[in-house]
């Protein structure tokens, strides 16, 4: 059962986190700073077979192919489908032969996040910077030609694992993320919305964050890498108790407010929980989820789930109390009964999330979606819910 959770220097007298100004939605920038601007240019996946990602992710969850390369537009040794739906920019990348590096990351890792690539106005000055706080190199920086003779500029660091951040910074609007995709539908360029739903408005409007699982001994060091080397800042932490399991928890945001890493570690004092799991299964660190925000959760929850998706399971008794926890939800309750829908708030407001079961055989990445109604932390009733998701989730796999 769960039975503490336990907050330290997460919040002041006043009971407010660390930078709370920096809040998801809140753009902050610093003149002259190369990492003052990051926003999230696409996450690239790594996986088997790009077509049939790229047909999940339109069919189960509304997005749309933007841009497609391969062989017949110069890709020569792999297949590249670009995907849109909001702000969002999805790129599923896979190996046309069996000894790649995208194949070798598939057999090491499943399918998964390979790369989120920050889009900046100084990738040259963010890369430097990066490396000189001791950021591996990947690919450094080198200009990037597309057929219309506009010019891009892009590096590559290790951030953790085996995934790397590369930064990019289009010469252009309407750039695409590499210049041997092509276009194949409106809202290519990185900055456009697309993805329409009934209505005109996107289900799936960002990306609210990545969560991250590392091995044990490594938080401090990648949170201060991402502070010292990217210009992060830490938001705030959490130590949890759930039961005889125990994890750390940092978040670390952007200067400019659009993009947040929580990344997780086990306590190896305790017995060994999710984040272990995660950790034995992906062969090491690796994004363990991806939140989507959503304006309507109540719309998109029945919408997706009918294309297939399934959602994590939350027991009935979770509603009887959670008015308790969050106050009055009014109308909303049984709406959130009836969706599984997890219910969270902070000082700002209200926040409402659920996480989806893993579609993959190792059981590794899955997804989120949030609804955000004023909050802007992920406090202790968020944490607490995705580890009541994720142990049911185990506790039923390992049932059938």
């Amino acid at each position: 059962m769960y039975q503490r959770l336990i907050l330290f220097r997460s919040f002041g007298s006043a009971g407010r986190p660390i930078s709370a100004a920096g809040g998801p939605h809140l753009a902050i920038q610093t003149a002259g700073d190369p990492l003052s601007d990051f926003t999230v240019s696409h996450v690239e996946f790594h996986v088997g077979d790009a077509r049939q990602a790229a047909y999940y992710y339109r069919t189960a969850f509304g997005f749309e192919t933007l841009a497609e390369g391969g062989p017949e537009t110069g890709l020569a040794d792999r297949r590249s489908i670009l995907l849109g739906q909001g702000d969002i920019r999805l790129l599923m990348t896979s190996d046309l032969t069996a000894d790649g590096p995208v194949a070798r990351y598939v057999a090491r890792h499943g399918d998964g996040v390979a790369n989120v690539a920050l889009r900046t106005g100084d990738a040259e000055g963010a890369f430097r910077r990066a490396v000189e706080h001791g950021a591996e190199v990947v690919a450094e920086p080198a200009e990037v030609e597309y057929e219309d003779g506009s010019v891009a500029v892009s590096a590559a660091v290790r951030a953790f694992g085996d995934t790397v951040h590369t930064f990019v910074q289009y010469g252009a609007e309407g750039q695409l993320p590499h210049p041997r995709l092509q276009a194949t539908g409106p809202g290519a360029q990185p900055g456009a919305r697309s993805g329409q739903a009934a209505g005109d408005t996107p289900r799936l409007h960002s990306l609210d964050h990545f969560a991250v699982c590392l091995p044990a001994g490594e938080l401090a060091r990648t949170v201060a890498f991402y502070e010292k080397g990217l210009g992060f800042d830490e938001a705030f932490e959490e130590f949890i108790e759930v039961g005889d399991q125990a994890m750390e928890s940092k978040v670390v945001r952007s200067p400019s407010g659009a993009v947040t890493f929580t990344f997780l570690e086990p306590d190896v004092r305790r017995k060994p929980g999710q984040i272990d799991t995660f950790l034995d299964a992906h062969g090491g660190a690796g994004v363990q989820h991806l939140a989507f925000g959503t304006s309507d959760i109540a719309a998109a929850v029945p919408h997706i789930a009918s294309q297939g998706v399934e959602f994590l399971h939350t027991p009935a008794t979770y509603y009887d109390a959670v008015e308790d926890r969050v106050g009055s939800l009014g109308g909303d309750l049984e709406v959130l009964r009836d969706l599984c829908v997890l219910a969270d708030r902070d000082d700002w407001g209200l926040l409402y999330q659920i996480f989806t079961r893993s579609p993959h055989a190792r059981g590794t990445f899955f997804l989120e979606l949030i609804e955000r109604r004023g909050a802007q932390t992920f406090g202790s009733g968020n944490i607490k819910g995705l580890y009541e998701a994720v142990e049911r989730a185990q506790a039923l796999t390992g049932a059938t």
